[in-house]
């Protein structure tokens, strides 16, 4: 009677629900995920290291892994893009594009691009236009920053995973096994 007793109570304690969602890595606990999940992507049209403009209408038909991250050249950006371009002819070969968003100028991608040597778009978004659809634009005084966050957007443009908790060492790899789950789906 006890042991029912107590595994009631961890029940109605949310343990049990915790563990399912730990064994589960593409279930998420976090509110601010949840709310984007199953959402259309926000529309955009910004401008990469090149001074290309890419819209995320220019994508219907592949996966999009859309990441935010703070500031070219800092450490724990440059690490998160030197793991995106490793793995980059990967996602292509899986109809997955990436494209790498701050709120840096094209001049400022530019030269992060050349010194990292990425095989991908990173965009600028200097107006904090698609960071504040998001609701991601960190306020640091006089400085803005994008809060490092990531989006995978399914053909369709909708949203299916939002990544709220980045390690820089292994993002790339994360998104790139969820985009194979989702895919099997």
């Amino acid at each position: 009677m006890k042991t029912i007793a107590l595994s009631i109570a961890l029940a109605l304690a949310g343990t049990v629900t915790t563990s399912t969602i730990a064994a589960n890595p593409l279930s998420s606990s976090n509110q601010a995920e949840k709310q984007w999940v199953g959402q259309p992507a926000p529309a955009f049209r910004l401008q990469d290291q090149n001074g290309k403009w890419h819209s995320l209408n220019d994508y219907k038909g592949k996966w999009v892994v859309l990441y935010f991250y703070p500031k070219d050249n800092s450490p724990g950006c440059t690490q998160e893009a030197n793991q995106f371009k490793a793995l980059y002819p990967q996602f292509l070969k899986s109809n997955a594009v990436v494209l790498g968003v701050s709120l840096d100028d094209v001049k400022s991608h530019q030269k992060f691009s050349e010194k990292l040597g990425l095989n991908f778009p990173i965009l600028a978004d200097n107006n904090h236009e698609l960071a504040s659809k998001f609701g991601i634009v960190r306020n640091l005084g006089i400085v803005k920053i994008a809060k490092r966050e990531s989006f995978l957007i399914d053909p369709k443009g909708t949203i299916v995973y939002h990544y709220t908790s980045v390690d820089t060492q292994t993002h790339a790899n994360d998104v790139f096994n969820d985009l194979k789950r989702f895919q099997v789906k």
